[in-house]
């Protein structure tokens, strides 16, 4: 009898040697002469330990990691096909303190499936919630998201329900349901470990999207630099389509749903909803003046669902389980659970999804394990690299949204960065005034310009160069921006300047080394 052996496929654990390992575990086993079949699943996030080899038992998978090829032949003399004890033995893997903690309802599959076994998914409730919601009529399915509480997890945290309605609501000929998988912030990698660990999940959303609103086309335009993602979303599609879960007649209920996947060049901009469908439409990735809203007017003029990857891949869990249940998650208006990714100077990175409501002091220490370098954590970055610097005083938050916004910060996409005692955060001030300098699309004046002219003014502020007039300056800038600038590329990029100066200041007035 074979012994099945999980290594994971994914860009973090191939990041980390998982070919080599899956190798090394081959040829050992072939040189013992010992069955074994090996399953490239995705990584269950936590990402310290990849390559994370598990091995299934009678009592379950048991985890061992990080492993490197080095490593393979001592785990075969430790009998680790039959979870032998060994220094990298983690134990039963449900029963690791950093999953057994979370709340998964999205992730729930990623790490524990082949990501392309459309069989396997199925094997885990895999297409239940798109069975359930032919079942329904459209009304009901976007009644559905709309009692859940969702809200879009890319950033803006619009309710998910009132977009579907929206586009639900529009006559017309055609109707598009589009995902923005352009994954751009620095400290995130939720979509990208999605895509690769349980891409049937995104396809089974946005089916449901579809039927919901009358769409009948839908594309996921992702990024270039996300190359296993495409070919695990390619894999996985076309056996959706050979299934019949997706085509002109979707699990013989006349409906029809064809999806595709886009590859977009990996500008920042093309995060922006309007910006992604100008690309969409082989345009250049240039914001929309609005209105009309892309519900109303989108892709190619037609109403058009614009969602991300996790918001999305939230809906199969809601028409399976039902509105009420995902509701029960989260705080206030922050519903259901948020995958936070962790990174930076941090000893333990990864991903960690739960339901809002914990603190950032909670996610930094009790996940995070504390900085890296084991000096004091100073500052977080929530919310990618145009988000507010948020200081040690305020790590008692609580990470939902309302909260969050209360100190003038966003969750975002749900990316926290931390920053140890030893990091300048005037420099971390100018190098969001040049993020955005580099990535603005140039249509409007406050972005284009007042990004560039940002960098002029922190350069001076950093050399001393008539200082405190600088300081004035920075902040008047910043105010321009936020006022003054199309989209939240222009809008955003005051928050890390002006929340670095205000709890920072001592790093703005230095004097020159």
């Amino acid at each position: 009898m074979r012994t099945t052996v999980y290594v994971p496929r994914d860009a973090a654990a191939l990041s980390n040697g998982a070919e080599a390992v899956a190798a090394a575990i081959a040829a050992e086993a072939t040189k013992r002469d010992l069955p074994i079949r090996i399953i490239r699943n995705g990584t269950r996030g936590l990402n310290w330990l990849e390559p994370l080899v598990e091995v299934a038992t009678a009592q379950g998978r048991h985890a061992y990691g990080p492993v490197t090829p080095k490593d393979v032949e001592s785990l075969f003399n430790s009998d680790f096909l039959a979870a032998g004890t060994h220094p990298l033995h983690l134990g039963p893997t449900e029963e690791i303190s950093y999953l057994k903690s979370q709340q998964r309802l999205t992730f729930t599959r990623v790490g524990v499936i082949d990501p392309v076994s459309l069989e396997d998914y199925q094997a885990h409730d895999g297409y239940a919630g798109l069975r359930r919601a032919l079942e329904m009529a459209p009304t009901q399915i976007v009644q559905a998201v709309t009692d859940s509480g969702l809200r879009g997890r890319g950033g803006a945290a619009f309710p998910t329900g009132i977009k579907w309605k929206t586009v639900h609501d529009q006559s017309a000929a055609q109707k598009y349901v589009t995902c923005n998988a352009d994954e751009g912030d620095s400290g995130t990698f939720a979509d990208r470990m999605l895509m690769e660990g349980d891409p049937f999940m995104l396809i089974e959303g946005m089916t449901i999207a579809g039927i919901a609103v009358g769409a009948t086309r839908g594309f996921i335009y992702l990024r270039a630099e996300y190359p296993h993602a495409h070919r695990a979303l390619n894999e996985a599609i076309a056996a959706a389509y050979e299934a019949g879960y997706l085509g002109r007649d979707v699990l013989s209920s006349g409906k029809t749903f064809d999806l595709e996947v886009r590859l977009g060049a990996g500008a920042y901009i093309c995060g922006e909803e309007t910006s992604m469908l100008e690309s969409l439409e082989g345009k250049r990735g240039e914001v929309r003046v609005r209105p009309p809203l892309p519900a109303i007017k989108g892709l190619f003029g037609q109403p058009t669902i614009v969602n991300n990857v996790i918001s999305l891949a939230s809906v199969p869990v809601i028409l399976h389980k039902g509105a009420e249940f995902y509701k029960n998650f989260g705080v206030g208006k922050s519903r259901g659970t948020i995958p936070l990714q962790l990174a930076g100077n941090i000893k333990r990175g990864g991903l960690y999804e739960r339901a809002f409501g914990m603190t950032l002091r909670e996610l930094l220490y009790d996940f995070g394990g504390g900085s890296a370098t084991g000096r004091p954590i100073r500052a977080v970055q929530v919310g990618g690299p145009l988000g507010a610097y948020i200081p040690e005083s305020q790590f008692d938050t609580a990470i939902d949204y309302e909260a969050l916004s209360g100190i003038g910060a966003l969750l975002g996409h749900g990316g926290v960065v931390a920053f140890d005692d030893t990091a300048d955060m005037a420099k971390m001030a100018r190098y969001a005034m040049e993020f955005c300098a580099v990535e603005s699309c140039g249509k409007c004046t406050p972005c284009r310009i007042g990004s560039t002219r940002g960098v002029e003014l922190m350069d001076r502020i950093l050399a001393n160069v008539d200082r405190e007039r600088n300081l004035q300056l920075i902040d008047e800038l910043c105010e321009t921006m936020l006022h003054g600038s199309l989209c939240g590329l222009g809008g955003m990029t005051p928050f890390p300047v002006q929340s670095a100066m205000k709890y920072f200041p001592e790093d703005f007035r230095r004097s020159v080394q």
